[in-house]
């Protein structure tokens, strides 16, 4: 049966903890991801992610009892409505954090198979980085890697913008760009970087997404890094009156393309 504590003190060294972790976008000094929103919670559980805690505003302390009731594992720790907004990341919080055991894998794990990987090379924003993490899922990628200078795929904001993708799809974080280059030419994949569209590139749909491949989206700001440009050809999505696309609708559009001509290929098979 699920255990329940009652916390009302600010100073409690859980409450601390996880402030720290929201403030500085990581994990909790034990190791785990703050996950905020019910359905954050509800899509851990849903992917069997371990979850240690669950934080609980008193308003909301019915609805938890009856997503994690009849677990063994999980202890919800329920705070006062007031206290509960001093710890959230969120203005219009649901009231629910969840403190999950982070996924861990091998970069092995992302190129199986027809490998299709998304290669996040130096994006900031956190929502970006979520939603395109959203779509790999939701378009059949094979994983993702967060190359050192990007925003962390546990950020609480990610996290919560990836809506519970990244509890499933493997990811590695923290390689620095030479590494990323190397595992990229070692397994022979065809590289492709995203580039704003002038009419002189390779367009999305005259490529082969088909074959194993990684697509590398670039920082908001500065584009593709040098090192990773260096191994891929560019690719840039058509457009009519602007020049680019923002980070994550343009990833989002070159995983359909991928989709679209994998799936054709199969049923001509």
């Amino acid at each position: 049966m699920t255990r329940m504590y009652e916390v009302t003190s600010a100073a409690n060294p859980l409450l601390k903890d996880v402030r720290r972790a929201v403030a500085r976008g990581g994990l909790t000094e034990e190791g785990w991801c703050v996950a905020e929103s019910l359905h954050l919670l509800e899509e851990a559980l849903r992917s069997e992610r371990n979850v240690r805690v669950v934080l609980a505003s008193e308003s909301v302390k019915t609805t938890v009892e009856r997503h994690v009731g009849g677990l063994h594992g999980p202890r919800v720790v329920v705070l006062p409505d007031r206290l509960f907004q001093t710890i959230a990341a969120t203005e219009t919080s649901q009231g629910v954090i969840a403190l999950v055991e982070p996924p861990e894998w091998s970069v092995e794990q992302l190129f199986r198979g027809r490998s299709l990987v998304i290669v996040l090379d130096g994006l900031q924003d956190p929502g970006n980085a979520g939603a395109i993490a959203r779509a790999a899922e939701a378009f059949g990628a094979t994983g993702l890697v967060f190359v050192k200078g990007t925003v962390s795929p546990v950020h609480p904001k990610t996290l919560r913008a990836s809506a519970g993708s990244l509890f499933r799809i493997p990811f590695v974080a923290g390689l620095e760009a030479p590494l990323v280059r190397a595992a990229l030419q070692q397994r022979r994949v065809d590289v492709y970087a995203a580039m704003p569209f002038t009419g002189t590139q390779q367009l999305a749909g005259d490529v082969d997404l088909a074959r194993r491949c990684a697509i590398v989206i670039g920082s908001e700001g500065r584009g593709v890094s040098q090192e990773l440009h260096g191994i891929a050809k560019d690719v840039a999505i058509p457009t009519v009156g602007v020049e680019s696309l923002n980070a994550a609708v343009a990833a989002s559009v070159l995983l359909y393309e991928a989709r679209r001509q994998r799936v054709r290929e199969a049923v001509t098979v």
